[in-house]
């Protein structure tokens, strides 16, 4: 849907769900469009990524001398260069999928809305890409710990397919995270959720996050996981200060209003 266009709404102002059908086929048919092409770049890249992500294993061998990559199926180095490329294309093509999530929230873009759909990405964009770099950097840590729980004299064949998909949906998982934060400003921004409804569930969102850096890290690298941890809690209570100035101002707008028409 072009900027500034709108869709065909009711007398009430508001698209049947019909129309918010249509309107979600349409932004995940350009996601995955852009997902596809970004996939085609990152298939070119994906060998560099590949030995990047072996890095790991490779230093863990050199050191102990028991440490393999097994790929057990004929297809699996293939497969592999999929599963990269698709990460890779997911990464560069953020820009156009994050967005797609904003003009489904607000299909009608007006001048201040645009103004809301630039901070949105500009704010989004880098958090994504944070995210995935602090993916990309405790990773390494992870494979380090695990190996210590090795058995004296057993080796580490790690079956490959497991171990990339393992290193792929952590990337994919924390850069995702980081942009949470984001949507619970788009949320608040469209009148969907109030800073106080932010706040309020602040304990049950550092659980969530404490979960979830749990999962992402060993349980015996307690330092990695608050590192992960540190920046989401911030990332969470910056959304609520922006959502509060937000509401303020739209509270004060309303009461000027307000006065106006009383006035008159």
């Amino acid at each position: 849907m072009a900027v500034g266009s709108a869709p065909t709404k009711n007398r009430e102002g508001r698209m049947s769900l019909g129309q918010h059908l249509v309107e979600l086929r349409k932004r995940l048919f350009i996601s995955a469009l852009a997902i596809v092409v970004g996939m085609g770049i990152g298939f070119y890249f994906s060998g560099m990524a590949i030995v990047e992500i072996s890095r790991p294993i490779q230093e863990l061998a050199q050191e102990s001398g028991k440490a393999l990559l097994n790929f057990d199926t004929v297809t699996s180095p293939f497969d592999l260069r999929m599963k990269v490329a698709l990460t890779l294309g997911t990464v560069i093509s953020s820009p156009v999928w994050l967005y797609q999530i904003w003009a489904y929230f607000m299909p009608a873009l007006t001048r201040k809305e645009i103004g809301y759909a630039l901070g949105f990405l500009g704010a989004a964009i880098p958090l994504f890409l944070a995210g995935c770099f602090a993916g990309w950097w405790v990773f390494p840590r992870i494979i380090e710990v695990m190996a210590w729980f090795t058995p004296e004299g057993a080796a580490n064949i790690y079956q490959a397919g497991y171990y990339y998909d393992f290193v792929l949906k952590l990337i994919l998982a924390v850069g995702i995270a980081f942009v949470l934060p984001v949507l619970l400003v788009l949320l608040n921004f469209v009148g969907v959720l109030s800073a106080r409804g932010i706040i309020g569930g602040w304990r049950w969102a550092i659980l969530g996050i404490t979960l979830f850096c749990a999962m992402a890290t060993p349980a015996a690298d307690v330092v990695s996981m608050f590192i992960l941890a540190a920046p989401m809690v911030v990332l969470y209570f910056a959304a609520w200060a922006i959502a509060w100035v937000h509401d303020r101002r739209v509270a004060k707008r309303l009461q000027r209003e307000f006065e106006t028409e009383s006035s008159q």
